[in-house]
């Protein structure tokens, strides 16, 4: 019988072979590892280059201009952190630190909007500390807060972008900065907007503000605020000029339904915490780097398009008339207020004896109407306006407003200077530098001799 085959060494080299298989298989699976690892980082940076150079412009001429960009992604992505760090808390007190002696350090919640902007840079430059809180929203067109805010950096004003109802960031900041006032101009405007997204104005105008008033009475020491309230709150009233003993309890809009919430809210937390508040009735505010769904600006924009216009005219075919007032007349009374805001008096959220609680209107006293406006603006822009003449529709808007300021003048010296002509012709000129727009309007001169009882 033959003896079987002797497989000992075949065995053994077939074990070798699949060690080294199996080795071989390990090196690849490492370099494959190594290699996406790379690519992955690879790709990461690419997209942090693409980001950085599509980065929303900020620039002061024209915002849909992407080579006028010139922001710094890095310093972005460091300084608009909602709390980021030794860096960032630099920032926020350099920026709130006042530069004059017994200077006011001042929390602007929406300091990238219209007034907003406006009194940032007004402060900031007779030498109180500013900070600015504001989220940025896309209510309009993003790029002109965007660019705003460039211009608040220009002038040492920083803005953290965070929201009101984020209540961690707000408690962080009165962390990070004793602030002595708060002026409190964030909200969701616009009364027609109400009918599309309700729900906006609840969140900001109501629940904003609460959340504000709930970080605000148990700061230790507790600021002193002023807040915008809005003409609004007038609403179906019809005595005239409007005064702030007049009633205020029938609002024609949600807008100013919140609003006058605002006011009821502002009451209940100086009675029970101590709060120092004064309420600021806006009417009207007009002027460069205002908002575009503001009448004044989108009029101007398609006069020039050669678009028409809708000029409302009330359910009896009278004339909508309107206390335009200029924004540097507004922020004097916004600074006049916030110098005359007396002390919050709580202490860890409890009272500790009677505060301040004031509202006061900020207007003109000089209703205009609507078509005189148009008119202003066909004037100034060389350009005839195509004017359709239509019933205002029932949303909210009310057919005039009429501002009484004899209390605002008492208490802290505040009076209109600027008629409409005049605070028109400064908006046309920003208006067609900023969007770089050629046309041929009219010079000082021009209108000093054509309207020389508007001049001023």
């Amino acid at each position: 019988m033959a003896s079987p085959p002797h497989t000992s060494k075949t065995l053994k080299l077939e074990r070798y072979n699949s060690y080294l298989r199996r080795l071989h298989s390990t090196k690849v699976l490492n370099a494959s590892s190594k290699l996406i690892f790379r690519v992955t980082l690879l790709i990461a940076l690419v997209l942090i280059l693409f980001f950085t150079l599509n980065y929303p412009p900020l620039s002061d001429k024209n915002p849909n201009h992407a080579h006028l960009h010139h922001h710094n992604f890095l310093s972005a992505a460091l300084f608009t952190s909602s709390a980021g760090g030794d860096a960032w808390e630099k920032q926020v007190r350099h920026s709130s630190t006042p530069k004059k002696p017994n200077g006011l350090s001042v929390l602007v919640t929406g300091a990238a909007g219209f007034v907003g902007s406006h009194c940032s840079i007004a402060l900031k430059k007779r030498g109180d500390g500013v900070l600015g809180l504001d989220n940025f929203n896309s209510y309009y067109d993003p790029s002109l807060k965007r660019a705003r805010q460039k211009l608040l950096l220009k002038n040492q004003v920083f803005i953290v972008e965070g929201d009101l109802n984020d209540a961690s960031l707000l408690t962080k900041l009165f962390d990070v900065v004793p602030f002595t006032h708060i002026l409190h101009l964030a909200a969701q405007a616009g009364v027609r907007y109400a009918m599309q997204n309700p729900q906006s104005y609840v969140s900001s105008n109501i629940a904003g503000f609460v959340n504000l008033l709930e970080v605000a009475k148990t700061a230790n020491p507790q600021p002193a605020i002023v807040w915008a309230s809005s003409s609004s709150v007038y609403g179906l009233n019809t005595q005239v000029p409007f005064s702030e003993l007049d009633r205020t309890d029938q609002p024609a809009s949600l807008y100013a339904a919140t609003k006058k919430a605002g006011e009821e809210i502002a009451h209940t937390y100086n009675h029970i915490y101590g709060l120092s508040l004064t309420g600021l009735r806006f009417f009207t505010v007009y002027g460069p780097w205002g908002r575009p769904d503001m009448a004044y600006f989108f009029f101007t924009k398609d006069i020039l398009q050669g678009k028409p216009i809708d000029v409302y005219q009330t359910q009896d075919k009278k004339q909508v008339a309107r206390d335009f007032t200029y924004i540097d007349d507004v922020v004097k009374g916004c600074l006049g207020a916030l110098d005359t805001a007396e002390k919050s008096t709580g202490s860890g959220g409890k009272k500790k004896g009677p505060a301040q609680l004031r509202v006061y209107n900020l207007g003109n006293t000089s209703p205009v109407p609507v078509g005189k406006l148009v008119s202003i603006l066909e004037g100034l822009l060389r350009t005839k306006a195509r004017k359709h003449v239509i019933k205002m529709p029932r949303n909210g808007d009310v057919p005039y407003t009429h501002a009484n300021v004899t209390l605002a003048y008492r208490d802290f010296g505040y009076k209109p200077t600027t008629d409409l002509a005049t605070g028109l012709r400064k908006f046309v000129k920003w208006y067609v530098d900023y969007y770089g727009i050629q046309t041929r309007v009219k010079k000082d001169s021009d209108i000093n001799s054509e309207h020389p009882e508007e001049s001023v």
